[in-house]
């Protein structure tokens, strides 16, 4: 794995850490081919319950590498559809990973850091976070399922406001809208973070796995469809190890112990 990032695994969490923090994390394809790579392994590690994406250093991530972009800008559209599909690919991946992804926002996320926080399924942040589209000053219109997901977020005028007029977020206003979860004291961040991981890690992956997909689908088809879906998932989920665990455990009065099968 390349060390434009970091990878560590321990007790079912896969902790995902961009490390060009002399860069604040900002987004090349190096990185995205690495962030890729790693993303994809932990989805099908039998021995991965929950993914964590974080920043190193002192930011998430300030989205695309702007020098690097300045590089090729001459070059323009062939250049900026192939860094486009790259990210686009990686935020799919994170989308659609079949377990828990959380995004540890450890500081600023903008532009196309801000759309992998908004892929990931749950946001914690820092109480010095901060979250901006940041495309307008650059001349660019956003990317990497921005439009997607600030729209079904916050209503589409919310989110034109964030994009026509770049607005910063504080981590709290960012809580208060819904794009984050979770407030975290940054002395306490890593500890918090690491205790919400090993919670999902211990949950039932599979039906965290069948409640992604539902829930991923849920704004684009109709009720009826919405509903055969979760009949046909639901009893899925009741052939699992994990469904006869926990209905043992609630029976029995005691905490269940899931194993993710």
């Amino acid at each position: 794995m390349s060390e434009v990032v970091q990878v560590e695994r321990n007790e079912g969490v896969a902790t995902i850490r961009m490390n060009r923090p002399d860069r604040l994390n900002a987004y090349n394809p190096e990185m995205g081919e690495s962030l890729m790579s790693a993303v994809s392994e932990a989805s099908v590690d039998p021995s991965v319950r929950c993914i964590v994406l974080t920043g190193g250093g002192k930011a998430f991530s300030a989205g695309g590498d702007v020098e690097f972009m300045a590089a090729f800008r001459e070059e323009g559209h062939g250049k900026f559809l192939d860094f486009a599909i790259r990210l686009h690919a990686l935020i799919a991946s994170l989308r659609k990973a079949p377990k828990p992804v959380i995004a540890a926002v450890n500081g600023v996320a903008a532009g196309a850091g801000f759309s992998m926080a908004l892929a990931c399924d749950v946001a914690v942040a820092t109480a010095s976070a901060r979250f901006t589209l940041g495309y307008q000053n650059i001349g660019l219109s956003p990317d990497g399922g921005m439009t997607f997901f600030l729209a079904r977020a916050l209503g589409t005028q919310r989110a034109m406001e964030m994009t026509l007029f770049s607005k910063v977020l504080s981590a709290e206003e960012a809580a208060a809208w819904g794009l984050v979860q979770q407030v975290i004291p940054d002395a306490e961040f890593a500890a918090q973070t690491a205790a919400i991981a090993s919670l999902l890690a211990a949950g039932p992956t599979l039906a965290y796995a069948k409640a992604k997909e539902l829930y991923n689908r849920a704004l684009s088809q109709p009720l009826e469809t919405q509903l055969e879906e979760e009949r046909q998932n639901i009893a899925r989920s009741s052939t699992t190890h994990d469904f006869r665990e926990g209905v043992r455990a609630f029976l029995d009065k005691r905490p269940p112990h899931f194993e993710g099968r």
